[in-house]
């Protein structure tokens, strides 16, 4: 006999810090970059449970600023939970992966962000 879950809030927004040079360790030096976006869609994907992952212009130049060869060490990502605007679209929610920019990585935890 299953034990019934609570239902997942809709909308909610958290604070990760993900480590991308273990993510892209090993890869080739061209295609080092384009796995790290890779790899935060992918953790977005398993942190939300959305198959829709969207992200930001701002984030994705931050992985491209030191070039193809030598993503960032770690990113702060803040992922949103979203409601569909899109009717036809497959899925009710999307995910919204945005930078959060912080001087230091050290002590950082995953935070959950009060819409304000």
């Amino acid at each position: 006999m299953a034990r019934d879950k609570a239902p997942k809030p809709d909308l909610v927004t958290r604070d990760y810090t993900i480590h991308l040079s273990k993510r892209v360790h090993k890869q080739q030096f061209k295609k080092r970059a384009p796995r790290a976006v890779k790899e935060i869609r992918k953790f977005a994907e398993k942190a939300m449970g959305t198959k829709d992952v969207r992200i930001d212009t701002r984030l994705n130049k931050y992985v491209w600023s030191t070039g193809i060869k030598n993503p960032p060490t770690r990113v702060r990502v803040r992922l949103s939970r979203k409601r569909n605007e899109d009717e036809e679209a497959d899925e009710k929610l999307y995910t919204l992966a945005q930078l959060v920019e912080v001087s230091s990585f050290k002590g950082l935890q995953t935070e959950n962000v009060e819409a304000a």
